[in-house]
């Protein structure tokens, strides 16, 4: 058994040309296998594992670990051109370096510690994708189906960009695994360029608004068939990276966010209810303003009757009671929109136990 497995090892592996890449693969699984397992222990709070690398208090992710792999290995390959055994032991180096950093993809993308999240999700399918794309090229299958070597020119063109579109069009329709993996395998982007969109995708929210039936096709294939893809993907991935935080509570990053999102809310809807107050006011006061000058006018123009009548000019109080009417018109209009009144803060006591003594008796109030 042990030979067989040598024997083919050199047969596929050396003779072939593969050693680096195979060790890279070697590198990029242990490398991610581990870290997972010292994540998980560290979390669990294991007293025998090292724990975090905090030199100073200062929290050191293992992704830096993992650029300075990858530089060492990228370096190395070019300082020693690529020739052997150099290059068999820094493609070894390179996947450790992917593992680390692949590892904490989420972090990379949200720029937050969002590690035991549900965006730290990211991070799994990153890893798992590296992997498959790396033994698929490890087994003899290329990108977008090119063939070393082959000469077909028109053949060969036509072929990258038919595949290359039916891909862009399974990513479009939320079909992730089967656009990315359908650059290696180009039958598998076929599958999700056929099949209806998911409800959330780009697809969907360009050609099936006005398609009504078509979107309740897609959400009914989604509750049906999505709900259970997805809840095996959760399972298996728990069981690979472990289950997230379901309620963050004690997490620092999602405290932050969490009060971002509510102060930015909270600042609109009371923008929002100050601005529709306020228009509210100013209409009210229009209205009011509106109506006391009318009645200002009139009462002006019957004591103005009345002193015709009389034989006369209108009388000294009239004519002060209508001006009256119009200045307290124009204050009532300037003065209607009002800042909201804000509740003033209630005054520290520095003593407030009751039968504590004063340290100072002769300064009490």
């Amino acid at each position: 058994m042990t030979r067989d497995l040598l024997d083919g090892y050199r047969d596929h592996i050396i003779a072939a040309h593969k050693q680096p890449l195979f060790l890279l693969l070697v590198g990029f699984i242990c490398s991610f296998v581990f870290i997972r397992f010292s994540v998980r222990m560290i979390r669990a709070k294991v007293r025998w594992w090292p724990g975090n690398v905090t030199p100073g208090g200062l929290h050191i992710h293992h992704m830096v670990f993992g650029l300075g792999f990858l530089l060492v290995s990228g370096i190395g390959v070019f300082a020693t051109s690529g020739g052997h055994p150099w290059i068999d032991w820094f493609g070894l180096l390179f996947g450790i370096g992917c593992g680390l950093v692949l590892d904490e993809f989420a972090l990379i993308l949200h720029l937050d510690d969002v590690y035991w999240g549900e965006q730290g999700r990211k991070s799994v399918d990153a890893v798992i994708l590296g992997i498959l794309i790396t033994a698929l090229l490890l087994t003899g299958y290329v990108p977008l189906g090119v063939v070393p070597g082959q000469d077909t020119r028109w053949g060969l063109v036509s072929v990258i960009a038919v595949n290359a579109l039916v891909s862009i069009i399974a990513l479009l329709k939320g079909k992730m695994w089967m656009g990315l993996l359908g650059i290696m395998v180009p039958g598998l982007s076929w599958i999700g360029a056929i099949r209806l969109a998911r409800p959330s995708s780009p697809w969907a929210r360009w050609r099936y608004a006005d398609r009504p039936r078509r979107m309740a096709r897609a959400r009914r294939r989604e509750r049906r068939l999505h709900a259970r893809a997805d809840r095996a993907r959760t399972w298996l991935f728990d069981l690979i990276a472990g289950a997230p935080d379901k309620v963050a509570a004690h997490h620092t990053a999602t405290h932050r966010v969490a009060e971002r999102m509510a102060a930015r809310a909270t600042a609109h809807l009371d923008a929002h209810a100050a601005r529709a107050l306020a228009r509210r006011h100013a209409r009210l006061a229009d209205r009011r303003g509106a109506a006391e000058s009318q009645s200002a006018r009139a009462a002006g123009a019957a004591g103005a009757a009345r002193a015709a009548a009389a034989g006369g000019e209108p009388g000294r109080q009239d004519r002060a009671r209508a001006r009256l009417r119009v200045v307290q018109a124009g204050r009532r209009r300037a003065y209607s929109v009002r800042p909201l009144p804000t509740a003033a803060p209630a005054p520290r006591n520095p003593y407030p136990h009751p039968r504590l003594p004063h340290p100072h008796p002769h300064r009490r109030a």
